[in-house]
C-alpha cells in the first residue's frame, strides 16, 4: 500500500472553487476522463448537497504496466461521492475505482475549505491510498501509480483554473449583455425583427 498526499491553495473564494470543481469535466487538461454521469443528487435535512457520479476514464498506462497486469484494456470506471456543505463551507469528495479492483484499488479523498486567514483563498487537501495486489512488482507499480496521481493532480489544479476562467468569462459576458454593451447574435436577431 502507498499513500500519496498533497495540499494546494487556490487564490479564489471557496464558492468559486466549489462551482468549478462540480464542473471540472470535461476539460483539455484531463482528456483521460471521457464521460461523467450523475447517478444521484439530493439535499439532506442539514442542507448539504450529496452527489454520486460515475466517471469513465481512459488510462494511459505504460506498456510495462499493461504487460505486468496482463490486460490491454485501459477503460476504467470510478465511482465518486461528494458532499457540499454550504453552512460549514466544506466540499468533500471521495472516489474509488470500480474496474480492476481485484488487482488495483485507488481510494482518493479531496477536501476544499476556505483558507483560515483569507476568505478569498481556498485550501485543497488530497489523499490517495493505492494498493496493488496479486501481481509481481506490486510495490513498484504502487510507486508508478502514485507518480501518475501526482502528475494528474497538477493537471487537475490547472483544469480548475481553466474552469474558473471560463466561468468568470461567462459571468462577464452576461453582465455586459445585461448592460447592453454587447450585441450577441441572439440579441441581434431579436432586435432586428
Amino acid at each position: 500500500m502507498k499513500i500519496w498526499t498533497s495540499e494546494h491553495i487556490f487564490n479564489h473564494p471557496w464558492e468559486t472553487v466549489t462551482k468549478a470543481a462540480m464542473q471540472k469535466y470535461p476539460n483539455p487538461m484531463n482528456p483521460s476522463v471521457i464521460g461523467v454521469d450523475v447517478l444521484d443528487r439530493g439535499i439532506d435535512k442539514q442542507g448539504r448537497l450529496h452527489s454520486k457520479r460515475l466517471l469513465s476514464t481512459e488510462w494511459g498506462l505504460p506498456s510495462i504496466v499493461k504487460s505486468i497486469i496482463g490486460n490491454a484494456r485501459t477503460y476504467t470506471y470510478v465511482q465518486e461521492h461528494s458532499v457540499v456543505d454550504p453552512m460549514e463551507k466544506t466540499f468533500e469528495l471521495q472516489s474509488s475505482n470500480i474496474t480492476f479492483t481485484n488487482m488495483v484499488s485507488v481510494d482518493e479523498r479531496l477536501t476544499y475549505k476556505p483558507h483560515p486567514e483569507d476568505p478569498n483563498r481556498t485550501i485543497l487537501t488530497q489523499e490517495a491510498i493505492i494498493s496493488v495486489k496479486g501481481v509481481s512488482l506490486s510495490s513498484y507499480l504502487e510507486g508508478v501509480m502514485a507518480s501518475t496521481i501526482s502528475t494528474n493532480a497538477g493537471k487537475g489544479r490547472e483544469a480548475m483554473e481553466w474552469v474558473i476562467r471560463r466561468l468568470n468569462a461567462e459571468i462577464e459576458e452576461l453582465a455586459a449583455t445585461a448592460r447592453g454593451t454587447i450585441r450577441t447574435p441572439m440579441a441581434a436577431a431579436v432586435t432586428e425583427k
